[in-house]
């Protein structure tokens, strides 16, 4: 062993030389298909998070939809609304109250004026 290089040491160096290379390949195909793999998750995350992002708008704004409706009901039904709403009722049935007696006042009138003619006319001449 005087320093040389003999083939056996060759032979050992280009089989670990071999070796690295091969296992590097294999390394790069491997970090490849994961790589692959990550970006379908990720679209697939993405794709995700787009509808879920949807469903929580349309949730929100059927809420606030929701709460337009309750606030226009509320004030609808609220007491100054339906005491307001009453009185007008109460005079809308005042007024009636007062059509129908002066109808039947004038029905009693124009049934006595009826009853006053005896139907027959006098003769007369020109």
């Amino acid at each position: 062993m005087d320093g040389s290089i003999d083939v056996k040491l060759l032979l050992s160096l280009a089989s670990v030389l071999v070796a690295i290379v091969t296992s590097s390949v294999i390394v790069k195909q491997k970090i490849i298909v994961i790589e692959e793999r990550f970006n379908e998750l990720r679209k697939d995350y993405e794709s995700r998070l787009r509808k879920l992002d949807q469903r929580t708008d349309h949730q929100e704004n059927m809420i606030d939809l929701n709460m337009q409706k309750t606030a226009v009901l509320s004030s609808i039904l609220s007491p100054s609304n339906l005491a307001l709403q009453n009185r007008e009722i109460e005079r809308i049935i005042g007024s009636v109250h007062a059509v129908d007696v002066t109808c039947k006042s004038n029905e009693r009138r124009v049934l006595k004026l009826e009853s006053l003619h005896n139907g027959s006319h006098r003769p007369t001449t020109v």
